[in-house]
């Protein structure tokens, strides 16, 4: 088989961590020996054994063999010892790389670690789509934020709710799934105060199998309620201003939410800052899920990565609420725009998904 094969293989491995190990990357790792496949493992959280060291765990005699692996193995001490050196002893003849690791503690130094040691390398084998599978970790580890998909699901004209407000629901169950799987996927998923208080979200994965993600709150004066389903099942942070009530931050704090005082800004709390806070906190993803408000501001600050956009085959006209809010845009060229466009046909509904120019 080529290169190309097992490195599928490998890649298969990996994708069953997604969602699982951040703040590390997803990898996968299978060991071939005389054509055949001998030993294969994905790391599976982060503190667990990295997918090199399960993938010789799971093996016999793997010396003289060939190891191919998603991701540059790690030459340092972090939560684990350094994989190179595990791979170096086994007797493993040679390494198969896919991308190399962004992270400045690891690039190229693992390559070149194995090569002093006498292992041979090849890299760059499906590197594109290696890369790709890690796409939020390798923003995260070179800028310290957290990659940013922008979710919104709103009628053709570009509408996110009725003159009403009635938005629930505009697309239908298969899409909702797919958001689902998205949350999964995510460190955290972000809403501002006009999506907590108009439909009191819960934001956890219900419709699929998975982890409920962090919770993201911007809510600039705390209006939401501590009753609202957003302080149930799992760990929220609450970022808000000097505006909110101390006797409310008190509360919230006291049922288990972390409460951040941000900088006020013209969209009301200053996403910038939030993002920074939650770098901090190794939130390497972030599902942003608001309203029309939110999504103006994080479009408006360029810190929106990715977009997934369902769109429903319906009309709401412009009495009804729009999908994005003010930009403030004078000229088209200045408009945020996708690139790598892809389209989905999901029970109805069109999945749009784009990279942001």
């Amino acid at each position: 088989m080529p290169h190309e094969a097992f490195m599928r293989a490998a890649l298969r491995l990996a994708k069953k961590g997604l969602g699982r190990t951040s703040p590390n990357p997803a990898v996968g790792v299978v060991i071939v020996k005389r054509g055949r496949v001998i030993g294969k493992g994905y790391h599976r959280k982060a503190g667990l054994p990295h997918a090199e060291i399960e993938a010789l765990g799971s093996a016999n005699d793997v010396k003289g063999g060939t190891l191919y692996v998603t991701l540059e193995p790690c030459r340092h001490f972090g939560r684990t010892p350094p994989c190179t050196e595990a791979i170096i002893a086994s007797g493993i003849k040679k390494v198969v790389v896919g991308a190399v690791d962004p992270n400045p503690l690891v690039r190229g130094k693992g390559i070149a670690r194995l090569k002093k040691a006498g292992v041979a390398v090849t890299s760059g084998v499906l590197e594109d789509e290696c890369s790709a599978l890690n796409e939020a970790y390798n923003y995260y580890i070179t800028t310290g934020l957290p990659f940013v998909t922008l979710k919104l699901a709103s009628t053709l004209d570009g509408r996110i709710a009725t003159s009403k407000g009635e938005s629930q629901w505009i697309t239908g169950v298969e899409a909702r799934k797919v958001v689902h799987r998205m949350r999964s996927l995510n460190d955290a998923v972000m809403i501002g105060s006009g999506t907590a208080l108009k439909d009191d979200p819960a934001l956890t994965v219900r419709l699929i199998k998975g982890r409920n993600p962090i919770k993201a709150l911007l809510d600039s004066a705390f209006k939401t309620p501590l009753s609202a389903k957003v302080f149930g099942n799992g760990r929220v942070i609450v970022f808000t201003t000097r505006k909110a009530p101390k006797k409310k931050l008190e509360n919230a704090r006291r049922l288990g939410a972390e409460v951040i005082i941000a900088p006020s800004s013209s969209e009301g709390v200053d996403t910038g800052f939030v993002m920074k806070e939650l770098g901090k906190r190794e939130v390497t993803s972030v599902l942003a899920e608001g309203g029309g408000r939110l999504a103006a501001s994080l479009l408006r600050r360029g810190l929106v990565s990715k977009a997934a956009i369902f769109l429903s085959p319906k009309f709401l006209g412009n009495d009804a609420f729009a999908s994005v809010g003010a930009l403030g845009l004078k000229r088209l060229k200045d408009a945020p725009a996708l690139k790598e466009i892809k389209g989905t046909n999901i029970g109805g509904d069109i999945l749009v998904e784009g990279y942001i120019k």
